[in-house]
């Protein structure tokens, strides 16, 4: 894996599959931020398919995110501590939703969990107090422990 900062945003690159993963950053991003399809570096492009594991964990200044169609999958705690995301636009192609990644986004009003999701995390929208609709589809299988604790 190679680690860059393309664009503003951080990505772990696979070179053997050409896949990208976002990856975390300290507090880096915040208003809006769009995650493109591919990313070029070095001449070479990558698919963004995933979204790691805490990438954009307690940037509070984040509003809104893009997320694109190349995705499969939302790793654990990756919007933990956004309280300033109030909108995500999940794609048809993501699957599963990790433990806890959108914990206590306290400005989240109202989420759409796609038909292609199967899986939500335990703890996945804990504490999001301002949340007031879900759309959970049939083709969710498995929601996982505490997935709504402290939604009021």
């Amino acid at each position: 894996m190679n680690k860059v900062e393309i664009n503003g945003i951080n990505y772990n690159l696979n070179e053997c599959e050409k896949t990208a993963e976002v990856t975390w950053y300290p507090n880096k991003y915040s208003g809006a931020v769009y995650i493109p399809e591919t990313v070029s570096y070095n001449g070479v492009t990558y698919s963004v398919t995933s979204i790691g594991g805490q990438a954009f964990n307690g940037c509070y200044r984040l509003k809104y995110i893009t997320i694109p169609n190349s995705v499969k999958s939302i790793g654990g705690s990756v919007f933990a501590f956004c309280s300033g995301l109030t909108s995500v636009n999940i794609p048809d192609s993501v699957t599963s939703i990790g433990d806890r990644a959108f914990l206590d986004c306290s400005g989240l009003t109202s989420i759409n969990i796609p038909n292609s999701v199967k899986s939500i995390g335990g703890g996945a929208f804990h504490g999001c107090k301002s949340l007031k609709s879900v759309n959970i589809p049939n083709s969710v299988t498995s929601i996982g422990g505490s997935a709504f604790d402290y939604c009021i």
